[in-house]
């Protein structure tokens, strides 16, 4: 049926690039792009001249012969001097030559006008025009020109040759549809089964045969399947590999490196790039393939929910709708709250964020972290009941756990946190951190008080020293950009701050970066920076000079540096979340 559809669309003329075609399946409307007509694909002259129709012309290529690799198109019959204004480029023009004009310079303005156009050659059947052989004027501008030229001594039936030039390249497109059909159906199967990126990338590389790997914004390494190859070669300065390619457009082969560079996001908001590491150079089933493993990570991190308990579900959609202001009205937060038992009206509001911590356990991921926090936010329900604490808890992520603590007037936050953290940890075995935010007044405020809890919680899961909860006295500006590492508005902050230099020592081994790591950490003082560099005056100085025209700044300038400071430890956060790269 495919196969049909394609030959009614094709009878009426030539495919045009991007052609959609849409196939009702029971479980929906399923669509299947067809890449245009890519150029490794398409036959080329040569292959044109080699099918037995045209073979038993005789044909005899008399310009153009190192031009043989051209791709064909399509194949176009005319026999009118002005034909070029009807064809598109990429066509194979086949005539007798019997309605063409007698004097030369006319031939050699129809031969030019053909190439103007992008026709991919023209064959003319000699015997009734042309007898024995073309005039030199047609062949000179055929050489002229650049375009493929070739004769047919003996009579051949053009629609022969037509017919099997266009069943070659519809079975080269039925083919490649075929192919989109098969990813079509495994990555729809993936998403609806809510598949981990680990889970897309074996995929990927099993289609494939090859490496892929999922990075962010800032060239750090999500996931990775090598596809049998030696993971430590394949991520060896990975970093300083990934920032020397960069192709243009969404989807795109950089052949240097022989990388297929896809963006992944959704909803304008890119977070990461596909990238597949390919033998060769790719074909239209790979470009399918890494575009629809980019969509399907992009709808799963849309879509994944956690498996919780639907009192979880609600709470976490109500903790949610307040951060994200969901809700036009405070009051409609408060109502949602009241209707699961757990008045904010009234009340002193302090939010607290429980995150795991199980160095026994570094690898835990995927299902099983997700199953481990849903057990964390039922025991945690289960100590503020024993607590007679109402409070709204649920899964902020995949790594947090999100309380919401409604305390009377007069009732102290500390008491409160630290009976909540002692019944935790005598039902739950797996360490765990609670830390708080401030406590805050109003619906209005609760964003700022989770804001400041889940900072706390994400630097203290680093270091926990057995308190019963954790609150943010002094993380400043490190625990801040701690808290937004992944945020792709700060991955591009600390690009264009720092990314022409982090290319410049890449590309020639140097030390800038840590020359104004240094400069900075010393409050700017260049006698103290170069000490600590080890390094002389005039040779720290030479270095700063070099760092400015790299930069293209004045390191003089507070605000410039103030800047840099802030891409140096956003850069920091980083690294230290990737200790791979």
């Amino acid at each position: 049926m495919i196969r049909r559809e394609i030959r009614q669309i094709t009878e009426k003329g030539p495919l045009k690039e991007g052609l959609v075609l849409s196939s009702c399946k029971a479980a929906g409307i399923l669509t299947y792009r067809l890449i245009g007509y890519s150029r490794w694909v398409l036959p080329t002259i040569a292959d044109v001249l080699a099918l037995d129709t045209v073979r038993r012309g005789n044909p005899r290529v008399v310009a153009g012969a190192d031009r043989l690799d051209t791709r064909v198109r399509w194949v176009h019959v005319g026999e009118v001097t002005d034909i070029a204004h009807l064809l598109r480029g990429g066509e194979l023009v086949l005539t007798t030559g019997i309605a063409l004009p007698d004097d030369q310079e006319s031939l050699a303005a129809y031969v030019a006008e053909l190439a103007a156009v992008g026709a991919s050659g023209l064959i003319v059947e000699l015997g009734r025009k042309f007898i024995r052989e073309l005039p030199r004027s047609v062949i000179n501008a055929a050489e002229e020109h650049g375009l493929p030229l070739v004769t047919l001594a003996r009579e051949t039936p053009f629609v022969q040759i037509t017919e099997s030039v266009h069943a070659r390249i519809i079975d080269i497109q039925l083919e490649e549809l075929r192919a989109s059909e098969q990813l079509h159906e495994v990555f729809t199967e993936l998403s609806v089964e809510g598949a981990s990126p680990a889970e897309v990338l074996s995929q990927v590389a099993r289609l494939s045969g090859s490496p892929v790997l999922l990075e962010n914004l800032a060239h750090q390494v999500l996931a990775c399947e090598t596809a049998g190859r030696d993971t430590g070669t394949l991520l060896a300065s990975w970093e300083t590999r990934s920032r020397a390619v960069a192709p243009e457009g969404r989807t795109a082969y950089d052949s240097s490196s022989g990388w297929l560079v896809t963006m992944v996001g959704a909803r304008g908001q890119d977070w990461g790039r596909l990238i597949l590491l390919c033998e060769g150079t790719p074909g239209p089933r790979d470009v399918v393939l890494a575009e629809r493993a980019a969509t399907t990570l992009a709808l799963g991190r849309l879509l994944e929910r956690h498996q919780e308990s639907l009192e979880r579900q609600a709470h976490g959609t109500i903790i949610t709708g307040i951060l994200t202001h969901a809700y036009a009205d405070p009051e409609e937060a408060a109502a949602r709250a009241r209707a699961v038992g757990v008045p904010l009206t009234g009340r002193k509001l302090i939010s607290a964020v429980l995150r795991l911590c199980d160095p026994q356990d570094a690898s835990l991921e995927g299902q099983e972290q997700l199953v481990r926090l849903g057990e964390l936010a039922e025991a945690a329900a289960a100590a503020c009941r024993d607590a007679r604490l109402p409070a709204l808890i649920g899964a902020l992520d995949q790594n947090r756990v999100g309380v919401l603590l409604p305390l009377p007037p007069r009732t102290l936050a500390e008491p409160s946190l630290t009976a909540l953290a002692d019944r935790l940890r005598m039902t739950f075995a797996t360490p765990f951190v609670l830390a708080a935010g401030s406590v805050v007044e109003s619906i209005r405020d609760v964003r700022r008080s989770f804001l400041e809890a889940e900072q706390v919680a994400d630097v203290a899961v680093r270091q926990p020293d057995g308190r019963p909860f954790y609150r943010l006295p002094d993380l400043r500006l490190r625990g801040l950009l701690h808290l937004l590492r992944d945020d792709a508005r700060l991955q591009t902050f600390a690009e264009r701050e720092l990314g022409p230099l982090l290319a410049h020592d890449a590309q020639r081994g140097g030390d800038l970066t840590r020359i104004l790591r240094i400069y900075l950490a010393a409050g700017r003082n260049k006698a103290v920076a170069a000490q600590k560099a080890h390094l002389s005056r005039p040779a720290f100085y030479d270095r700063l000079r070099r760092l400015e025209r790299v930069l293209d700044i004045d390191l003089d300038d507070v605000e410039s540096c103030l800047s840099l400071h802030v891409a140096l430890l956003a850069l920091e956060s980083f690294r230290r979340d990737n200790p791979r790269t």
